[in-house]
Order: C-alpha cells, then sequence, then structure tokens
C-alpha cells in the first residue's frame, strides 16, 4: 500500500475517533521498542504504539511500521469504545426490560394455577401427618 492510502485510513479512523467522542487531545500516544519479528529495525526503532485514552490501553505492534502501528492502534482503540458502548446499550436495555417484566407481575392464570398446585401439595402433606391407632 501506498503513503496515501494510509494516509486516507489515518483520516478515516480519526474521523471515526471524533464521531464517538474521542479528541485528539484526550489521548496519550507513545511509541516504544516492539519486539519479535522484524530483526534490526524493531531493535534499533520505537515502532510499537501505546495508545491510552481514559481507562482503555491499547498496545500496538503488529507491522513493522510505526505509522501502520499508530494507525492500527487507533482503529483497535475505536473498535473497543464501540463494543463498550454497545455493551452499556444492551445492559442498560435488559435492566430496562427486567424492570418492566417485574413490574407487570404474572398473570391471573399462572397465579390461579400455582395457588392450586400449592393447595394440592399442602394437603398431600397433611395426609402424610402420623396419627396412632387406637386399635392396636
Amino acid at each position: 500500500m501506498d503513503t496515501e492510502s494510509f494516509l486516507t485510513r489515518l483520516e478515516a479512523v480519526n474521523l471515526h475517533l471524533f464521531r464517538l467522542g474521542v479528541r485528539e487531545a484526550d489521548l496519550n500516544e507513545q511509541f516504544v521498542h516492539s519486539g519479535g519479528k522484524g530483526g534490526q529495525n524493531v531493535n534499533k526503532v520505537s515502532t510499537a504504539v501505546r495508545l491510552r485514552y481514559k481507562d482503555e490501553d491499547v498496545k500496538c505492534m503488529e507491522e513493522r511500521s510505526q505509522f501502520l502501528n499508530r494507525v492500527r492502534a487507533r482503529e483497535i482503540l475505536a473498535q473497543r469504545i464501540e463494543n463498550k458502548r454497545e455493551q452499556a446499550g444492551l445492559a442498560k436495555r435488559a435492566e430496562f426490560e427486567k424492570a418492566r417484566k417485574l413490574k407487570a407481575g404474572r398473570p391471573r392464570a399462572i397465579k390461579k394455577q400455582i395457588l392450586r398446585d400449592k393447595r394440592k401439595k399442602s394437603e398431600t402433606k397433611k395426609n402424610r401427618k402420623y396419627s396412632p391407632r387406637r386399635d392396636e
């Protein structure tokens, strides 16, 4: 890929982060030595990127290039923020549904069935009581 396509990819991911409410000033970006494949380049140049935003911490060293890792770290951060917001929305929806169901209560027919079953069980237990025989 050429530099222009990476620049457009970086611009696109920055726009995505902006839409998520992440400002450039809120990001803490550090460049550190990465390990693994890459040979002398990885050992000499700080190609890995550590990106921090609030409680999210992303370290990217997938590529040999610092610029590519920078773009990739921002993509990962955007994805994590989206996932976190989606999970929060789902949890909020589930809580709302639970409250709605609790408020609705049980249908009348179900209540009658439950009470009928309880009375039947009660009668069964009453009949189990020990009563000594007088005729023995």
